[in-house]
């Protein structure tokens, strides 16, 4: 153990659902480190609960409108001054809220990321390396302390009683399944309800079953409807939009051979789980924000979306260039995601 282990450590993240799974690997390489470090994650509700559970760590949540009034609230429930906080996110929300953390280092983003009013909220700073996955980054916060990144590894809590919902869902019939989760909530990454039933009616026809699985928005519940209503045989397809818990989806989407879905929370937790998947991104770059264990299965039409919307390549483009206008998404065609689905087909069986 390092001399100048901390006893105490503070994480800030509050969103998204992808980004929170992102962090696990640091708590994982913090807590095998250090066994007896306090470990508090000031986290937003949703992200709470889907992370509710895991071990040595103290969940402390924020509510976004809750404004000031939330922050003194945090600062409450914290109740100590930590040996160091790590400000894993740079929005002006968080910036100010690490303001109501009291702690002695004050780790955050290198410069060149930082943003929002982050350079005045922290003292030290993580590693400027260009061209990271977003896991990565989050993963570079224990260097500041000592430590060298551990092998990547997530560890959901998902309890038993959602995987037994998950496995009544569906017979363990020797199927392959094809998953479906059609929208991010960021509306522009979103594909088009016709082309992700065309992709499906393709599977169908190669013997899979197919699923779909979403929130309770009305965005995802308009969206399910559209594609159903554009799949001839819709009747086989089993609709679960609406119908799982954030406990639930990690362990539903544990299940599928193959998940479908645009950069988006889902994407992130089933890769956290082992599932494969075919990202649709032209939105956003799959090398800072696709599934980070295997973007074999991807559609990358992000170079593309650089020349027609910003007028050059993704390369001249700052990392991290998010590139969500009407009608990006329309350059992922239906020929590309079943070429990506059979590229998996041939690979993985």
């Amino acid at each position: 153990m390092p001399a100048a282990a901390p006893r105490s450590i503070c994480l800030l993240r509050l969103s998204a659902l992808g980004d929170v799974t992102h962090v696990l690997p640091l708590v994982h390489t913090l807590r095998d480190a250090w066994p007896g470090l306090e470990l508090a994650w000031v986290i937003g509700r949703a992200e709470h609960r889907l992370l509710e559970g895991l071990p040595g760590v103290r969940f402390v949540e924020y509510d976004k409108r809750s404004g000031l009034a939330g922050m003194r609230a945090v600062r409450r429930a914290l109740g100590r001054r930590f040996d160091a906080l790590l400000q894993l996110q740079l929005s002006a929300r968080a910036n100010l809220l690490s303001a109501f953390i009291p702690a002695r280092r004050r780790i955050g983003y290198d410069r060149p990321r930082s943003k929002e009013g982050h350079g005045l909220v922290v003292r030290e700073r993580i590693p400027a390396r260009a061209g990271q996955h977003v896991l990565d980054a989050m993963l570079s916060f224990c260097e500041p302390l000592g430590l060298v990144p551990g092998a990547v590894r997530w560890e959901l809590p998902v309890p038993a009683e959602a995987h037994a919902w998950a496995h009544a869902q569906w017979p363990q019939d020797g199927r392959r399944t094809l998953m479906i989760s059609p929208c991010s909530s960021h509306r522009l990454r979103n594909w088009r309800a016709e082309r992700y039933a065309a992709l499906a009616s393709h599977a169908q026809a190669q013997g899979w079953r197919v699923v779909l699985c979403g929130g309770r928005s009305a965005l995802e519940r308009e969206t399910g409807d559209a594609i159903l209503a554009a799949m001839p045989a819709r009747a086989a397809v089993i609709d679960l939009i609406g119908k799982d818990t954030l406990k639930q989806l990690p362990a539903l989407l544990a299940r599928a051979d193959l998940l479908v879905s645009p950069d988006s929370g889902p994407m992130h937790i089933a890769n956290a789980m082992g599932t494969r998947v075919l990202g649709l991104h032209a939105a956003t770059d799959p090398n800072r924000s696709g599934p980070y264990s295997d973007r074999r299965f991807c559609v990358d039409r992000y170079d593309d979306a650089a020349r027609r919307y910003r007028g050059r390549p993704a390369a001249a483009l700052p990392w991290g260039t998010k590139i969500e206008v009407e009608g990006v998404m329309d350059l992922v065609t239906v020929a590309d995601a079943i070429a990506a689905f059979e590229r998996f087909r041939a690979l993985c069986g």
